[in-house]
């Protein structure tokens, strides 16, 4: 359940930033930049906190160790290297290049998934660094102006702020893609809470009797 709340407070704060962002950007009509510059910097340290406490919560809070699975562990285990998921990354690669038609079986998260969602830590502080930069209170620390004078100047800092929303939205279109290309369980479990029947998995990432797909 904290990583359901957890996930909906991300998807909320995304679509807001990225909404006041398009707006102070491209004010498509007036009156409203007061209000966008507040939603977005407000949306930006809710992101922050709740990035933050995803990842600590991650090292407590248990959850399934395979999809369908009622074996638990704490959720950390899930980013790490796991046996179930060695020599899947070709495996992976073929089945989103649609060179694959059978769905790689593993582990709770693929390989892809695992770098992909591990790096969107890190381009989120990146993201909200650039936001810092050029943010009227805080443009001026030099923690902040050392960043705007190693890449050329707050018209350039703009922009690697605006590509990065980009990379943010992209991501998020095909993960959104990838994780119901084959139903909507996923969505249905983060969305709903509610879990669906699929495939179960023993400890060594096998697929149980019974299970079908």
């Amino acid at each position: 359940m904290v990583f359901v709340l957890t996930h909906w407070i991300n998807l909320i704060a995304m679509v807001c930033l990225a909404f006041s962002g398009f707006y102070i950007h491209y004010p498509f009509f007036p009156g409203f930049m007061g209000v966008a510059r507040g939603m977005h910097f407000f949306f930006m340290f809710v992101i922050i906190i709740n990035l933050t406490f995803r990842v600590v919560a991650a090292f407590f809070v248990k959850t399934a160790v395979s999809l369908g699975s009622r074996e638990v562990d704490t959720d950390i285990k899930n980013w790490l290297p796991q046996k179930a998921n060695r020599r899947q990354l070709w495996p992976w690669i073929k089945y989103y290049l649609f060179l694959k038609k059978d769905h790689p079986l593993g582990a709770k998260y693929g390989v892809l998934q695992k770098i992909a969602y591990i790096v969107t830590f890190p381009l989120t502080f990146i993201m909200a660094y650039t936001g810092f930069a050029i943010w009227g209170p805080t443009m001026d620390w030099a923690f902040f102006t050392a960043g705007v004078s190693w890449v050329g100047g707050y018209m350039y800092m703009r922009v690697v702020h605006y590509f990065l929303m980009w990379v943010f939205i992209i991501f998020t279109a095909i993960h959104a893609y990838l994780a119901n290309v084959e139903g909507f369980a996923p969505s249905a479990l983060i969305f709903a809470w509610k879990e669906s029947e699929g495939l179960h998995f023993d400890k060594e990432g096998n697929p149980m009797s019974g299970a079908s797909h």
